[in-house]
């Protein structure tokens, strides 16, 4: 049994609590300011122990910790756990901006710690199998990325007045919150972004005004891309769409799928549909964090990748308020 620690009970820090405790392999404790939170979580799940700071939650031992806490703390927090040889799992975003990032990677690096971005979209089986058909070029090489997708958020997190989403300086923004899991997706599949120009806008949702709605054109080196993304329609649907030489590939999120076509004029072909629950990919993450722990297996997605990710959602940033292109 893995001894991990979470670090803020909101709604994500339930779910890797939650999922981590499914494993099977983890004894599970939790770190949160608020007391409610903490005796909600401590009565509906089988917390080993829990903690009112983080200071006082360090002083103990544990093998791994899940940073759940709002991003201007991310990179202070894993510095701290790292120096304690505890790894990491650190939610999305990395961090607000590049302030002791490259530090914290040499530190884990030099001291031989586990860690690891929450892109939870790494262990999606449509995503997997798609990126391995382009990966061995099934139909030549991509020349092109397009991602559209939207959900109403409201309805999935009701509370988002009163979280990090309603601050930019603690990860809030569809930038920072949604976007960045497509961003971080595309450079997995089809390699870094390289430059990019931005538009968005608060659009629809009440009580708070950062914004909703983003559009981004990319490129990756050779590879365009574009990218629309919102926070208010009623319909749930991610499509992110691989044009290649010699055919397209399309993953449907919503439909837990991915297709391709090769010939023109002609159908979608459906190459593999999966079922899955809403926790089963962060059940997935669970696991390949408790392989990770155990040197069985590396980081879905590395710091060095996730600090990557971190300068788009920061160069989306500054060309979405600045109206011009940026180059990475």
């Amino acid at each position: 049994m893995k001894k991990i620690l979470i670090l803020g009970g909101g709604s994500i820090g339930e779910r890797h609590l939650r999922c981590l405790l499914h494993t099977g392999r983890a004894e599970v404790s939790l770190c949160d300011v608020s007391e409610s939170i903490r005796d909600k979580l401590a009565a509906n799940h089988a917390i080993k122990d829990v903690y009112d700071s983080f200071e006082g939650a360090i002083e103990n031992e544990f093998d791994g910790a899940v940073i759940c806490t709002p991003a201007d703390l991310h990179i202070t927090m894993a510095a701290s756990l790292v120096e304690r040889g505890i790894g990491v799992l650190i939610e999305k975003p990395l961090s607000i901006s590049l302030d002791g990032v490259e530090s914290l990677i040499d530190q884990c690096e030099n001291g031989n710690v586990p860690a690891c971005v929450a892109y939870v979209s790494r262990h999606n089986p449509a995503l997997i199998a798609l990126k391995s058909a382009l990966d061995k070029r099934r139909f030549g090489h991509p020349v092109e990325i397009v991602a559209n997708c939207g959900q109403h958020f409201p309805f999935y997190r009701p509370a988002y007045r009163e979280i990090y989403y309603a601050d930019h300086a603690k990860g809030g923004g569809a930038i920072q919150d949604a976007l960045t899991h497509v961003m971080n997706t595309a450079e997995w599949l089809v390699g870094p972004v390289t430059r990019l120009v931005a538009d968005a806008e608060h659009c629809v949702l009440e009580g708070v005004d950062v914004e909703d709605t983003v559009h981004v054109m990319t490129r990756h080196d050779s590879i365009l891309g574009s990218v629309s993304l919102n926070q208010h329609q009623a319909a749930n649907e991610t499509t992110i769409t691989v044009i290649c030489e010699d055919g397209v590939m399309r993953m449907e999120g919503h439909r837990s799928r991915w297709l391709s076509c090769s010939e023109p004029d002609s159908d979608w072909h459906v190459e593999e549909t999966f079922d899955l629950q809403r926790d089963d990919l962060f059940l997935t993450q669970a696991n390949a964090f408790l392989d990770q722990l155990e040197g069985a297996s590396e980081p879905a997605c590395s710091l060095s990748e996730g600090l990557q990710t971190l300068r788009v959602n920061l160069g989306t940033i500054s060309s979405a308020e600045k109206g011009r292109w940026v180059t990475l």
